[in-house]
Order: structure tokens, then sequence, then C-alpha cells
């Protein structure tokens, strides 16, 4: 669901890591979004004043010039303040464009900023763990890549709308260049909704879970590949639980854990994000 963005009053919190990675791209989002709205600039020094920024917003629209820490920062923070479903976010990524290039948000600086005023709100799904953590795009296990293979998927209940697109980005992957299996195979209970995926007995490569749409979770489970490619399993629901030895795991840009058990369950239109009119 998309609505305009209607307040011209903007807290545009630039991350002092934005201002060390690309201090033209900063320079360039300001001149734009100063052009176009009346906004409040806010240069914080670490993450406490960040904080503070924005819970003294007021009635402004927050801009986040940042990389993707900062915009799960913000969202992190607004969720635990229990303000997260009626502010609706807009970001200029600066540094590490993938978190929000893959939400919908261009990854250049005047696209961005010019999406920022001209743009719609739209409601998004999000991930939130038994720790109280976010996750806005993806979790992996474990938190490092694992080159994908080109076996086709198999789906562990009826084909769900999610699942087209799933199989569209596992087709653009690049193919594994040997069988040889992965030194970080852990062996990891998987369950969705309380049914198993996988269980301890199946050492697994690696287990991802991304958020939505509709309030349903994409899981994918890779088991270790010996000789010939694994089949990777594909399940959808509502919580995810992951139980076994210590693992971490890495959600949009930060690595978490190690832990024993961790429990995600999706929240249907939990936050909003600024993106372009067209997206």
């Amino acid at each position: 669901m998309a609505t305009s963005a209607t307040s011209d009053q903007l807290l545009v919190i630039i991350d002092p890591a934005a201002r060390q990675a690309d201090g033209e791209s900063v320079r360039i989002a300001k001149d734009v979004l100063s052009a176009g709205a009346r906004a409040k600039l806010c240069l914080p020094d670490g993450p406490e004043e960040f904080a503070r920024a924005l819970a003294r917003r007021g009635a402004r629209r927050p801009v986040v010039v940042g990389d993707g820490r900062a915009l799960t920062r913000a969202v992190t923070l607004l969720h635990r303040r229990g303000e997260l479903a009626g502010c609706a976010l807009s970001v200029v990524p600066v540094g590490d464009t993938a978190l929000a290039e893959s939400l919908g948000v261009p990854g250049g600086a005047v696209a961005a900023a010019r999406a920022v005023l001209d743009g719609v709100e739209r409601r998004l799904d999000l991930l939130v763990d038994d720790g109280d953590g976010v996750v806005l795009g993806a979790l992996r296990i474990p938190p490092v890549p694992v080159r994908a293979g080109a076996a086709s998927p198999v789906p562990l209940s009826a084909v769900r709308p999610w699942y087209r697109s799933l199989v569209r980005t596992l087709a653009a992957r690049p193919a594994r260049v040997s069988a040889v299996p992965a030194p970080h195979a852990a062996r990891l209970r998987v369950e969705v909704d309380g049914r198993p995926v996988v269980d301890t007995d199946q050492p697994v490569e690696a287990v991802s879970v991304t958020p939505g749409p509709a309030g349903v979770a994409s899981v994918e489970v890779r088991p270790l590949s010996v000789g010939a490619e694994a089949t990777p399993l594909l399940a959808s629901g509502h919580t995810v639980t992951v139980t076994g030895a210590e693992f971490r795991y890495r959600t949009d840009a930060a690595v978490s854990g190690p832990v024993r058990r961790r429990t995600w369950r999706v929240v249907e239109g939990a936050w909003s994000l600024i993106l372009p009119a067209g997206h």
C-alpha cells in the first residue's frame, strides 16, 4: 500500500560514517533536500546523538543519510520506542548502498534525495527476533557469503507469490565452481511455523530468511553438498526458529551471535519507507 509523503518538514540526520565515506554525496543530498523542503540538518557525532535526534524529531519526517547500518539503527530505535508504525522513514544511501537499493531506494544521491521529496510511503514487512532485533532485508546463516549452485529448488509448501521472485533470485546467482563442501557447514534444526525443514542430522551450508510480502517469510535451507549438487529446500511461514550448536548470523549490515537458539517472526506492514512513486 502506498500513500503520498505529504510533510515538507524534514529532519535530515547525517550519519558520521557517511561524512567520512563520501562527503560529496552528502553535500549533494543536503543541497537537493534543502532546496525542495524545509530541512533541519543534524550531524550527530555517534549513536547516542543519533538516537536523541530521532527521538526529538517532532513533526518532521526523518531522513537518514548513511549506509545500511544507519538505516537499520533508525528502524531499531523506532521499533524499541514503539513508534515505528507511525513514522515514515526516508533514506539517502551513502557508503554501502546495497540494503537501501534492495528495498527500492535509488542508489545515487540525487535520485534518492528526489525520491524523499516526491516519493510515496510504502508499508514493508519486518522480521523481529526474540531478542528484539530487527531485519529489514534478509538474514543469513552462516554470516559469510555461500556460493549458490544451479540446482532447482524444491518447495516444501504450496507455491506462493513470493516463490516466483525467489526463483528469479536463485537463477541470477553465480554457479558453484566446485563441489568442495563449505568450511562453514553447521548442524542446525530449522523450523517454520513449528514444522521442521531440516534437523541436526543433516549438515547445512547456509540458511537464509527474507521477510514479506504479505506477512510471510521466505526460507531457503541449502544442505551440505558432497559430490553431486544438493537441492535447496524452500519453505514459507510466519515464524522461523533455528537451534543447534552456537551459530552467528548476518542481518542486513551486521553480524550477531553466537547463539544456540533464535526465533524470528514476520510483522506485516510494520514500517514505512518513502520510495519512488513508480516502484
